[in-house]
């Protein structure tokens, strides 16, 4: 969307000035989940909108607000400027820069429901404060969607409590803008002190407490992009910080302007921190995981990985695509429909799809599956049948594979089952055991190839970089193919990836590869298999815990700490 088309229309539209939080986006409202889904016009700066826009709907327009820049064109006046984008595209050449309040409002007086989002809460934000004034004066109506306080929410993340029994006064100030009075108050004061500033300015607002009344000796904890999992604090006292920083090698460096928020008082102590920090002490904090499937494969995958700290990429290294004739596929569903099966057995999502999308081809739905039995091979088939409204029969009960369906398998039996034949939608490259078992069972089976795999294209140069330099932490190997095709499509792990691995097949696969295999699921299965490097990590950070060396992450070994991969 150009800025010219932002005013079309005629009725008053309305603007929502909503709360993102402090980067989490599981810290957003479920009313500012809403208002987004409803959005016509998204405005944010360029981290806030990373949170936000997942929210959005397609198509929705997208403007980039960034105030560094404004501070490069205009000194002194801090006035957001913006780059107007399509919510469906990633460059739009030349970005057009306005200022923000006026495109809010021009959009809004064109009819547009626009939602103006700011890091943590409007109500402590200037620019917003400034725009729900001039809403105010021209009559566009506007609603306040609070979000949870940067300076509240990051110490929570951080493990540092504001307030305890003897609820001591907690006070909030911006270094950036406080003024000498300000400074003196709190200094005179014993309560807790929460300061906003950047990381290369800790060590002045820490001199100012200081020169302020504040004793050198009083601990203090810095906390650098909270409520992300490239979250870091540090525990140090306001005449030692400047030090810490700099023995951390966090200081000097380029990226010193980064905001933080610093907590001065006893509260902030270490020893608080040991026992409360919940979030930094995820058994795979900050790693990055290589998740080597397609996004829609790997939702819930990720979602648990995330829970448990860690950064999911997805790079896709199999990619799905018709058979090459179609009439086998297409007899296949006209029997379904005729009454020629007894049984269906899904052994994949995909295998639940390429039925899925062949019914919608003949305008069929789940009501064909009336009167036959349906078999999946695990949950997360048969999550994808009821998504299609089909509820199966016949889930394994233990082991989630061919093998463990065969074992919850009913023999055929004349007598009871009127019909012998099972249709078996699949791969071109599935194995025979299922098969063989159903046949062994007495059986008719018809096979058919539903989908074929073939091997994905390359992930970008970045990603290859990344997986053959040692940038990610651990790669999670869901089958032997993905071995293969990681390796053939983006190279081999680096030493240092912990390699994971979902059963002894894949296992041996990727020691034929040259990997060393750090992890096995207990059971195949992929949650188990997330579960079983969350355990591993665990016990990492233990270790080095106990050992009294710092928790480091795979990906953070020394250059010259290579370790050997078995090639047996």
């Amino acid at each position: 969307m150009s800025p010219t088309t932002l005013s079309a229309g005629n009725e008053p539209g309305h603007v929502t000035f909503l709360g993102a939080g402090p980067g989490d986006p599981g810290l957003l409202t479920l009313r500012a989940v809403e208002a987004l889904a409803n959005a016509d016009v998204v405005v944010g700066e360029h981290d806030v909108l990373a949170v936000v826009c997942a929210h959005a709907r397609s198509g929705v327009a997208v403007i980039t607000t960034d105030p560094d820049l404004a501070m490069g064109m205009h000194p002194g006046t801090g006035t957001p400027q913006l780059a107007v984008v399509d919510g469906e595209s990633t460059a739009a050449g030349v970005p057009a820069l306005r200022d923000a309040g006026h495109l809010v409002m021009e959009a809004a007086r064109g009819g547009r429901r626009v939602v103006h989002a700011v890091t943590g809460d409007p109500g402590l934000d200037a620019y917003a404060t400034e725009e729900m004034l001039a809403c105010a004066a021209a009559g566009v109506p506007f609603e306040i969607v609070p979000g949870i306080a940067t300076a509240v929410g990051v110490p929570a993340y951080a493990g540092v409590p504001l307030r305890d029994a003897q609820g001591a006064d907690v006070r909030f100030v911006d270094a950036r803008t406080a003024s000498d009075r300000s400074w003196t108050e709190i200094g005179a004061s014993d309560g807790t002190v929460v300061v906003s500033t950047t990381l290369d300015s800790v060590a002045a607002a820490a001199g100012e407490l200081v020169a302020a009344g504040r004793k050198p000796d009083t601990p203090l904890t810095v906390t650098v992009a909270g409520t992300t999992t490239r979250q870091r604090t540090w525990t140090a006292t306001l005449g030692s910080i400047a030090q810490t920083l700099k023995q951390a090698k966090v200081l000097p460096s380029p990226e010193g302007g980064r905001p933080v928020i610093a907590v001065v008082g006893e509260r902030s102590a270490a020893a608080q921190r040991d026992q409360l920090s919940w979030f930094e002490s995820k058994p795979l904090f900050g790693w990055k995981v290589l998740v080597p499937r397609t996004k829609e494969q790997a939702v819930s995958l990720s979602d648990q990985l995330r829970s448990y700290g860690a950064v999911p990429h997805e790079v896709p290294t199999i990619a799905v695509e018709p058979p090459r004739t179609p009439q086998q596929m297409e007899r296949a569903i006209k029997g379904l429909v005729t009454g020629r099966y007894e049984w269906i057995a899904f052994t994949s999502v995909n295998a639940v799809k390429a039925v899925r999308e062949k019914f919608e081809e003949y305008g069929l739905d789940a009501r064909a599956f009336a009167g036959i039995k349906v078999a999946a091979v695990g949950e997360q088939t048969a999550k994808a049948l009821v998504a299609f409204g089909v509820k199966p029969d016949l889930v394994p009960s233990g082991e989630q594979s061919a093998a463990g369906l065969l074992e919850d398998w009913p023999p055929y039996d004349p007598v009871f089952d009127p019909i012998d034949r099972v249709f078996l939608p699949r791969a071109d490259i599935a194995t025979e055991t299922l098969v063989a078992g159903l046949i062994e069972l007495g059986w008719e089976v018809d096979d058919v190839t539903a989908y074929r795999t073939v091997r994905a294209s390359p992930p970008p140069a970045e990603t290859r970089e990344a997986i053959k330099g040692g940038g990610f932490d651990a790669v999670l190997f869901t089958s032997s193919s993905t071995v293969r095709n990681l390796v053939g499509i983006a190279g081999k792990p680096h030493n240092v990836t912990i390699i994971a691995c979902i059963g002894p097949a894949t296992a041996k696969t990727a020691e034929e590869h040259g990997l060393r295999v750090d992890v096995m699921a207990p059971e195949p299965s992929v949650h188990k298999l997330a579960q079983a490097l969350a355990d591993f990590g665990l016990k990492r950070r233990a270790a080095a815990l106990e050992a009294g060396d710092p928790v480091t992450r795979p990906s953070e070994r020394r250059p010259g700490a290579r370790r050997r991969r078995s090639t047996t």
